[in-house]
């Protein structure tokens, strides 16, 4: 039901002489089926506010609504379409007359763009109550869908009804309308192929094309795949929503929930896809597609932003449990144990596990985790002499072997805070305190980093999935034949440092600092 119907329906309310006692009209009197049918009544008045909108159109509303109804009883109803279009002078010129209505009259005014009024006059609407229409749901439209068709003994394929549904995003009239046009578009019971010849809908077959590209890795078929849309005319744009609902969908049916307004043909591809595709990937594809989206719109080669999204998706690294790794790594006895775990379902490359160790999506792809073939490092010297360090654990070498996309990630916060984040290494991983170290000693590099620690430490925790602090060291001399304590660089350095440690131990200090950008002077 749409607005102008829902006005004339309150009409017919006020001036039945045969309401039922809840308020609503009988429909058979001959005022109902004067204002329903929209003949001539001098009690419900309909204006048209797109072609009647200036000062002197608000004017004669006004005079004229100064009169009394035809008959004892009755309303005066002014129906006002497309309020929006109304200028500043014509809602200032009715403003008095809203605030003191005449007995007896009511005003309607009906518009799909609301805030249009409360910008032109805002004083009208604390004058008005408002009423919002809502979308219906794609299983009312296609209820409704099934009466019309059964009221006209045609017939419709469950199917098909999905897809005007969907399409209709909400507005029953046009479902109603998409309806039509395919049942004068050929012969016989309405397909969902139809349906979809009259839309210009992508076929699903695409969409299954799509995770498959991004399930097995191939992103050379991406190209092949651009240029049979291009062939075909698709819209580009409607071909992302389209996308967009199936990642959602299948996203859905990951985490346990029910996807609606799916056909069945669509239904059965994510049930085959929902154990290949991670839900944590298939959620970083869906932040990726919101952040292109708008680009694919507006921008003047659209293909180019979609091949570079869908080669983002076939090229973007897996999704690592970095407690499976450590677990592993004690268990087997390094990345050789790792390895006898993680077994690859292609035979080539080992699947990596499942979890949340996330690499930041960058220009740079490397591996998530060593290689499994990596030599097990030597056992410490028991012998004279000072004892070597102790050697990185599996956890570490999945750190150094993701530090490259770490750095792109601080990167795109700051380049300088990434340049000089790029200059360090990790040595030493104690969560939650990771310890990096300077290549070459820079005191500008040193003082950045840890001004701005709490930067690096949140694409840190963000990657490793859990908190992270960022401990940063000199690089040694070549003096120094023994480990040290590590060195400070500077006395605001040693005070960052020790602001950090202050805000570690309570979290009301680490609120404050931030809110209050603290720093220790003395």
């Amino acid at each position: 039901m749409g607005k102008t119907t829902a006005a004339r329906i309150l009409a017919m309310a006020l001036n039945c002489p045969q309401r039922e006692p809840s308020g609503e009209p009988c429909g058979e009197c001959e005022n109902c089926l004067r204002v329903w049918n929209g003949s001539a009544d001098l009690d419900v008045v309909e204006i048209d506010a797109a072609s009647n909108r200036g000062v002197d159109d608000a004017r004669d509303l006004r005079e004229r609504a100064m009169y009394a109804a035809s008959r004892e009883g009755h309303h005066k109803v002014y129906i006002v379409d497309e309020a929006h279009m109304l200028t500043r002078e014509a809602w200032n010129a009715l403003l008095k007359i809203l605030e003191e209505p005449p007995p007896g009259v009511v005003f309607v005014f009906a518009t799909t763009e609301p805030q249009k009024i409360a910008a032109a006059a805002a004083p009208v609407m604390s004058r008005l109550q408002r009423f919002d229409f809502r979308r219906i749901g794609p299983a009312a439209i296609r209820d409704r869908l099934r009466q019309v068709l059964a009221a006209e003994q045609l017939q419709a394929d469950d199917d098909a009804l999905t897809l005007i549904a969907r399409h209709a995003d909400g507005g029953m009239r046009d479902a109603l309308s998409v309806l039509d046009q395919c049942l004068s578009f050929g012969e016989g019971a309405v397909t969902a192929e139809r349906v979809r010849e009259v839309l210009g809908l992508v076929h699903e077959e695409l969409y299954e094309e799509v995770l498959q590209l991004v399930a097995e890795r191939r992103p050379a078929g991406v190209f092949a795949l651009l240029d049979r849309l291009m062939e075909a005319g698709v819209d580009l744009a409607e071909f992302i929503g389209g996308v967009a609902e199936v990642l959602r969908g299948l996203l859905m049916l990951q985490v346990g929930a029910e996807p609606e307004g799916l056909t069945e043909a669509l239904r059965a591809t994510l049930q085959r896809y929902r154990d290949r595709l991670e839900a944590g990937d298939v959620l970083r594809m869906l932040r990726l597609l919101a952040d292109n989206e708008t680009g694919i719109r507006r921008s003047v080669s659209p293909r180019l932003v979609v091949e570079t999204l869908l080669l983002r998706w076939a090229m973007m690294d897996r999704t690592v449990d970095l407690e499976q790794v450590i677990q592993a790594g004690r268990r087997g006895g390094g990345a050789a144990g790792q390895a006898s775990e993680v077994v690859s379902s292609q035979g080539s490359k080992p699947a990596p596990p499942k979890g949340v160790l996330v690499v930041p999506d960058a220009p740079f792809r490397g591996p998530a985790v060593a290689p499994a073939t990596a030599p097990l490092p030597p056992p410490p010297s028991r012998g004279p002499g000072p004892a070597a360090p102790p050697a990185a654990g599996p956890a570490l070498d999945a750190i150094s072997a993701a530090w490259p996309a770490m750095v792109m990630a601080v990167k795109a916060h700051n380049r300088f805070l990434g340049e000089a984040f790029a200059a360090t290494e990790p040595v030493e991983l104690d969560l939650p305190m990771l310890t990096v170290v300077m290549r070459e000693p820079n005191p500008l590099f040193a003082e950045r980093l840890l001004q701005e620690a709490g930067k690096v430490e949140e694409v840190l925790s963000r990657s490793l999935g859990q908190p992270v602090r960022l401990r940063v060291t000199a690089a040694p001399t070549p003096q120094e034949a023994s480990p040290s304590k590590p060195r400070r660089m500077s006395e605001s350095s040693l005070n960052a440092e020790r602001l950090r440690e202050f805000r570690s131990r309570d979290p009301a200090l680490d609120t404050a600092a931030d809110a209050l950008d603290l720093e220790i002077v003395d």
